[in-house]
Parts: C-alpha cells; structure tokens; sequence
C-alpha cells in the first residue's frame, strides 16, 4: 500500500482515541509493538505518543478495543493520497 519513496509522515494513517470512550484496559497499548501509545497513567487512558510509527493499514488496536474508542481514517481516503503522492 505504500511505498519507500514516499515518506512516511506523508500518510496520514495512525489511530486517534476518544479519551472519554476509553475504558482502561490497556488493549492497544499492549497490543501495538510499535510504540505507537503511551500510557496516561494520571487519567487511565491510552494516547497516541509516536502517530507516525503506526504501520499504514495496521488497525489490529481498533478491533481489540472493547470501548470502541479507535479510530483510523477511511482506507479508500489513505489509498487516494498514496496515490497523489505517487504522482508527484
């Protein structure tokens, strides 16, 4: 899906969480080994620390999230700036 001439702080693809949705138990913050969460140990809630090291397509952390408090862009929306990207 994406391409190693198109840098990756180009593609806007990393999960955004709803705070208030979110219920503590840690899922995506285990689940992503890629460093992509913190954990907010003051307010019991993942955040997105380093958006950028999500893997462009990855949303294994969404499905696991029994709050429903992940969100990714829509991948036809993605493809399309990969695209426009591509094209220079």
């Amino acid at each position: 899906m994406t391409s190693n001439s198109i840098p990756r702080e180009k593609i806007p693809w990393y999960p955004t969480v709803i705070e208030e949705q979110c219920n503590g138990c840690q899922a995506c913050f285990r689940f992503c080994q890629h460093g992509v969460y913190l954990w907010d140990e003051k307010n019991d809630v993942a955040k997105v620390d380093l958006p950028f090291n999500c893997i462009v397509g990855c949303s294994g952390c969404q499905s696991l999230c029994p709050g429903n408090a992940i969100f990714f862009p829509e991948i036809d929306a993605i493809n399309k700036v990969i695209r426009k990207l591509r094209e220079g």
